[in-house]
């Protein structure tokens, strides 16, 4: 014992546990480290010393014609408005599917986005939501407003969407949040940062 401190030999059950921590750490480092070059450039007016973080973008690939250029997202602790915005073009048949969604019907996009993960029930279920969809125009582009907006406890989720087709690309920006401006701002940010 040491100034009033007992310190008691370690046991075999200890180190195991510390070997396990260090092993799980250096697995954790190595996992990112072979991730750190698929990282996303982020968005120039949503910067990662304002809290907006890029994530690794390059293996995800949705669909052949769909490629994310960035995705970023502001956690709650840095945000006070969290949410995440990414900037995507797609090419082919894909920009032509996209383009006549969001000019032709994109309450059915809102209607996709609301329904819930596992709706394969049989029975319908009573919405515990209600959905809006609302156009918009900034400085010549289209947008899209969807608000989900939930039945008790008022909670709200906004989705904002600018698109423009340049010959063969249709670029779409995106941006979720807990609130309308702050989801037109967020997608204004992201649309400016092409």
């Amino acid at each position: 014992m040491s100034a009033g401190i007992a310190v008691e030999p370690t046991s075999k059950r200890g180190r195991l546990r510390s070997r396990l921590r260090f092993g799980a750490l250096a697995l954790a480092v190595v996992l990112l480290a072979g991730c750190a070059d698929h990282f996303g450039p982020g968005l120039v007016q949503l910067a990662a010393g304002r809290g907006w973080e890029p994530l690794p973008i390059q293996s995800w690939v949705v669909n052949d014609g769909i490629t994310p250029k960035a995705i970023v997202y502001c956690p709650p602790e840095d945000c006070v408005r969290p949410g995440v915005a990414a900037l995507l073009s797609f090419e082919g048949r894909e920009a032509i599917e996209m383009e006549r969604a969001l000019a032709l019907d994109p309450a059915r996009l809102a209607r996709a986005f609301a329904k819930p993960a596992n709706s394969k029930t049989k029975k319908p279920a009573k919405p515990a939501s209600t959905t809006t969809v609302s156009r918009f125009k900034l400085d010549g582009t289209n947008g899209i407003l969807v608000e989900i907006r939930a039945k008790e406890g008022h909670r709200l989720a906004s989705t904002a969407i600018l698109y423009a087709r340049k010959d063969k690309v249709l670029s779409l920006a995106i941006a979720v949040t807990n609130d309308s401006q702050a989801a037109r701002d967020y997608v204004r940010a992201t649309w400016e940062s092409r």
